[in-house]
């Protein structure tokens, strides 16, 4: 998808999909952020598009194209340009670039621990790479369960290096009915990290 101007006061929003299980969760996000009027870069790690296709698809098979087509084919209009892991031409990829937020979601331990190491193999490395010697927000969103101490160990090196991590464990005491809600629950977590104005769920308190 061709990126178009960015928009007058628009947040540039990088999302980042790797091979970890929790693809309604990145599907979910940029479906809210392609609605939110936001400059949006995603990018897919080979294992992100095959988990994509997995559990969104039912067919591993699915070729890299198809999987992204069928994953925004519900954001037609919106302002969202496709990376490709090896494209360090990407505006993601250097600091000087203007960029809000960087979301990874979801991220595998994999990603976790090479973001943690200051290694960068691809685009999603070097953009939460960036976004840490930027001081900007970057928001990691891993579910792996159980933890081993090199996780745990590798989530404290993130956050004391200035990440948000944003464990894929939603909630239920707002009364969830689907599956759909307890996505929900999380992505409205990472809205608000995010800084965008957008209520995805029925927020605690509220009538």
């Amino acid at each position: 998808m061709r990126r178009r101007a960015r928009s007058s006061g628009a947040l540039r929003i990088f999302v980042g999909i790797t091979g970890a299980s929790g693809a309604p969760y990145a599907a979910r996000l940029v479906d809210v952020l392609a609605r939110a009027d936001v400059e949006l870069g995603v990018c897919a790690s080979s294992a992100g598009i095959e988990v994509l296709a997995t559990e969104l698809y039912g067919n591993a098979r699915l070729s890299r194209d198809e999987t992204l087509a069928r994953l925004l084919e519900q954001s037609r209009g919106a302002n969202i340009t496709v990376y490709e892991p090896n494209d360090w031409k990407a505006p993601y990829a250097s600091g000087s670039a203007k960029v809000d937020a960087y979301v990874i979601c979801p991220c595998s331990m994999g990603t976790l621990g090479t973001i943690a190491s200051g290694a960068m193999t691809n685009l999603i490395h070097r953009a939460a790479s960036v976004a840490l010697k930027e001081e900007r927000k970057l928001i990691l969103m891993p579910r792996e369960t159980p933890l081993s101490t090199i996780h745990l160990r590798n989530m404290l090196t993130v956050k004391e290096a200035g990440a948000t991590v944003l464990f894929l464990a939603p909630g239920f005491y707002h009364g969830a009915d689907s599956v759909d809600d307890l996505v929900d629950f999380v992505v409205g977590r990472a809205v608000d990290l995010i800084g965008l104005d957008v209520d995805v769920i029925k927020r605690w308190g509220a009538e």
